[in-house]
């Protein structure tokens, strides 16, 4: 396993981050337990996951989940940087979702419960709140860092421009700011490179990609429907809606995908693989979430470090999936 600090912080993860919303969905506790377990033994060191995921309302069911697995013992815990978010709804009444003050003290609380745990190492607005100023979003969090119940601060799904802001009144009030953010990225989805990855850069905060698949597209799909027809199953997504809008993408960049997975065969890689091994290349990156739903696609995940991606695979990637490149250029002059 591969180790570096997230963002500028001393904060040691590994480049394999173990994601966990298929916990409780698509993974039962029982192979959830297993995967973690695993995990450890690969020297993944982090978890991430969110008071929503489980998607069971109100319940934080994969927090619980993780909760009963660290409750085992045995160094989990220590051994674990364990990062959860917050931002979703959990209950119908006011002041359960969003990052008002009264809201990010609840739900830090509840999650604590449910993790059974008394402190967090990574605490992630899921979003950003259009009615919480960020000052109002750092003092909360400035107290729960004073009380010991979070120790560094990330965030997710947030645009560049929210994480200037966000880091600019950190600075004004003598703080570190975000050490993280994770944001979908991937050789098929390249928006991030617009404003976020560069923003992150700027700011010394370390991007975590989540999503390096882009929902199968660029797991081997095209391969996987032959094989499909000769009897052999492709998996589905977490939910009928969700498989339909990954078929109507793949309808729209099959050409692409199959010209992605004959340069795989080629350099004679696995395509996830190759998905996992480009992010982890990308100045910025510092690293990438995978979610498992068995042992088995756990253990396969590694092999992205047997890639090596030299200057003209590089190049041949950006054809297949070019990218609009920075802000503003990729808009204006």
């Amino acid at each position: 396993m591969e180790y570096t600090h997230l963002g500028r912080s001393g904060l040691q993860v590994s480049r394999l981050v173990l994601g966990t919303d298929n916990f409780g969905t698509q993974t039962d506790e029982g192979d959830a337990f297993a995967i973690m377990d695993r995990a450890h033994e690969l020297g993944i060191n982090m978890i991430d996951t969110g008071d929503v995921y489980g998607w069971r309302f109100g319940e934080g069911y994969t927090e619980q989940v993780i909760g009963k697995w660290l409750a085992k013992g045995s160094g989990r815990r220590e051994r674990t940087v364990l990062a959860t978010k917050l931002y979703g709804k959990m209950a119908d009444w006011p002041n359960n979702s969003g990052l008002s003050a009264l809201h990010i003290r609840r739900a830090c609380e509840a999650s604590l419960r449910r993790l059974r745990t008394d402190y967090l190492d990574v605490y992630q607005p899921h979003h950003i709140d259009r009615s919480t100023p960020w000052d109002e979003i750092w003092e909360a969090l400035d107290v729960l860092r004073t009380q010991g119940k979070i120790v560094y601060v990330g965030s997710s799904n947030h645009p560049g421009w929210h994480i200037a802001a966000g880091q600019e009144a950190a600075a004004r009030r003598n703080r570190q700011g975000l050490i993280s953010e994770q944001t979908i990225y991937n050789l098929l989805e390249r928006t991030a490179e617009l404003e976020v990855l560069p923003a992150c850069r700027h700011y010394g905060v370390g991007m975590m990609a989540w999503s390096p698949l882009d929902a199968g597209l660029l797991g081997g799909i095209l391969r996987k429907e032959r094989e499909k027809t000769m009897g052999e199953p492709l998996p589905g997504a977490r939910v009928a809606t969700h498989r339909g809008k990954r078929m109507a993408k793949l309808d729209r960049h099959r050409d692409a995908v199959q010209a992605y997975e004959d340069f795989c065969d080629d350099l004679g890689a696995a395509p996830a693989d190759v998905a996992v091994a480009w992010l982890l290349s990308r100045p910025g990156v510092s690293a990438t979430i995978i979610g498992p739903r068995t042992v088995e696609q756990l253990d396969s995940a590694t092999g992205a470090f047997e890639v090596d991606l030299d200057e003209r695979a590089r190049t041949r990637l950006d054809e297949i999936f070019p990218g609009r490149g920075p802000a503003p250029e990729a808009y204006s002059w």
